[in-house]
């Protein structure tokens, strides 16, 4: 089962969804604003790539926090930053039977799907 995670107006998502339409790949599309995210979900995001590739320092939600907010994240407390703000969760994240791909690259979707 293929599952692209991220959220419906991010340019990087509708990038990732027209790529997998124009290649006629079938996924499923779950909105991490408004589907929901679960605790289990971002642990295996995190387990998965890491903690630091998961969390998006670049988006507007990260530059806006507190810098002293900023300055004590750790993997200790970084699932509970992301479920209170799921925008910083770097996007897409690409869940392919459990196998996590975070980002949009067209180059590396082929590889991934053998194209």
């Amino acid at each position: 089962m293929i599952t692209l995670h991220g959220i419906k107006n991010c340019d990087t998502v509708k990038k990732a969804r027209n790529w997998l339409d124009e290649h006629s790949i079938s996924y499923q599309f779950h909105d991490i604003r408004s589907d929901g995210l679960t605790e289990k979900m971002v642990e295996h995001w995190i387990k998965s790539v890491g903690w630091e590739t998961v969390l998006n320092k670049r988006g507007t939600t990260w530059r806006k926090l507190a810098l002293a907010n900023q300055q004590s994240v750790s993997e200790a407390n970084v699932t509970a930053l992301l479920l209170e703000h799921p925008a910083m969760i770097k996007r897409p994240v690409l869940d392919i039977d459990g196998k996590i791909t975070i980002g949009f690259k067209a180059d590396h979707y082929r590889i991934i799907f053998d194209l």
